[in-house]
Parts: C-alpha cells; structure tokens; sequence
C-alpha cells in the first residue's frame, strides 16, 4: 500500500466536524506543514500548548482560514528521539528503515553510529550502515572500523556518491522502495548528496517547507519528508543539524539485550543482576576477554549505561 493509501485509509471517521486527514511532512516547533492524501500542503499548528506533532505523523486536522489546526495524531507505530545537553525531544514517527551514512573522510564516530543502531533496535526499525566515498584510499580502515557490526548481522552498503553516482543509485533505490527511511549522518558524509541524487527536485521541496514553516535559517534543525517517487510509495526523511539519537526512553537494566554482541554473552554471570562492568564472574567480560566482544564496544556499552543510568528529567 502505498503512503498516499495510507493516509486515505484513515479517512474512516475523519468527515465528522469537517476533520480531514494528513501526513506531517515537515515541522519545526509549533508549525507543521501537513500533506492531504491528494498531495496539498497546508500550514498547521496542533490544537492545545502543549501538543506536539513530528514529521511522519498521521493526523486528522480542521481547517482554519488559510492554514488548520491538528486535533488528533494518530496512534504511532515508532518514534525516535534527538538529544542535547539538556533534553531528548521527538523529531520523527512511523518509520521503516534507518540509513546511518558515514563516510572513509571525515573520520566517523563510533558512538553516532553505535547509537543509530540502538535506538533503531529499540524501536523496532531496520537499519542499515552506508559508507559513502570508498573510492578513497582509507576504505579498508573503515571498513575494519564496521567489522564489529557486521559481525552482528548489521548490512553495510558501499558506495562513492560524487565517483560513482550511477552505481549508488542501483543499490540503494531496491534497499529503499516501499518505505520511509530517516537518513542520519555527521557532517561530510555526503548527506546532501545522497538527497539531491535520489530526490527530484530536494532544494525546490524543501524551500516550500521552510517558507510554510516560516523558519528561515532555523530550518536546518528541521526534519524535512521527501517523496523519492511519484506515486508517494517511497520517502526520505533528512533530519540536519542533530548530534545524537536520544536513548532516555531506554532503561539501563535493557540495555545489554538491545546490544547483539552484548546480549550474544548473557546468561552466564554469576549474579542473576550483573550489570556487566565490575561484577566478578561475569560472563560478557569474560567473552570480551576471550575477543568475542570488540574493546570499543564494550566501552561504549559501559558510557551508555552510565548515561541511562542518570536521574530521569
């Protein structure tokens, strides 16, 4: 079915009080711009202070003067969290697939990625890991850098964007039909790249959202929703401007279960409660030990369980 079905299925109901359904295709604080399932787009803002709607959302809306008002969202298959210093916030919903994009140069951080696939885990979202400008001569480093989370079944797509164009669009186009698909990355991974090559028409699209949103240069925190196709079946999510996934939502107690090569060692410590850092006859450490587990994965494992652990905002 494909996304614009989608969004007619919920029409059931949506005729009451002159409610019409939509898809949030870009939002910036309170403004929204929401698309009908014919494919206009009208400013919105969510009914109530404290409402909060994300780009993925499908919502019913009234209209109201030239733009409407969001009155309900609806049920959420997935969401996922940005974080900073201060707070985790909302940023996107209903999604199929994560492309975590880094790149051979700049180097990418272990941590970004390590926390893409969690938080993905988490959610229950498939992901994917492509490394972008193999044509470079530190290709094999940073394949060697992946190797932990191929060993844990992750799939890693290889490709150059501005070498070889044509040969990325041939083998993310089949990974990416049919689905919704947040593209993450650090900056110089070839992020808008990757947009412009598979989005017609990405700087006309997102210009219309950021004038809607009346967001100026505030739109490069914003998630912007991309059609990749015309039948609206296929979408990519950008979200620019955010440095790590939020993983407050996940207990810390959870997360060695989240963590594949962590949770491949579980049920051989000593203490039925090992938290997997100090404990003697703990069986992850010990798989460490013996190389099963990668060093820099359990030191990630160790600062994320100390960061969970701290008192919930």
């Amino acid at each position: 079915m494909s996304r614009r079905a989608d969004l007619a299925a919920l029409r059931t109901g949506a005729s009451e009080a002159g409610l019409e359904t939509g898809l949030v295709v870009g939002a910036h604080g309170r403004h929204a711009v929401v698309e009908t399932p014919e494919g206009r787009r009208v400013h919105c803002h969510p009914r109530g202070k404290k409402s909060e709607v994300v780009v993925g959302d499908r919502v019913l809306w009234l209209a109201s003067g030239d733009g409407g008002v969001i009155e309900r969202v609806e049920p959420r298959r997935n969401l996922l969290l940005r974080q900073d210093e201060w707070r985790s916030k909302s940023f996107a919903a209903n999604l199929d697939r994560i492309l975590v994009l880094v790149a051979v140069e700049p180097p990418f951080a272990d941590m970004l990625v390590a926390r893409a696939l969690l938080a993905a885990r988490a959610a229950g979202i498939d992901a994917s890991i492509g490394l972008n400008k193999t044509d470079l001569a530190g290709a094999a480093a940073a394949r060697a850098r992946l190797a932990p989370y191929l060993a844990m079944g992750a799939e890693l797509l290889e490709f150059a964007l501005k070498a070889d164009p044509d040969a990325a669009r041939a083998l993310l186009r089949p990974r990416l039909d049919g689905r919704a698909t947040l593209l993450l990355g650090p900056s110089g991974a070839g992020k808008s790249t990757l947009v412009n090559l598979l989005v017609p028409g990405a700087a006309a699209q997102v210009g219309e959202i950021s004038r809607a949103l009346n967001a100026g240069r505030h739109t490069t925190t914003a998630s912007t929703w991309y059609w990749i196709d015309a039948a609206h079946r296929t979408a990519l999510v950008d979200s620019p401007g955010f440095q790590e996934f939020g993983l407050r939502q996940i207990e810390a107690t959870r997360l060695a279960v989240l963590m594949p090569d962590i949770a491949a060692a579980l049920g051989h410590c000593r203490f039925h409660n090992c938290t997997h850092r100090q404990e003697p006859g703990c069986g992850v450490r010990a798989a460490a030990a013996r190389g099963e587990i990668a060093t820099a994965r359990l030191r990630i494992y160790e600062a994320l369980y100390d960061e969970l652990s701290q008192p919930r905002w």
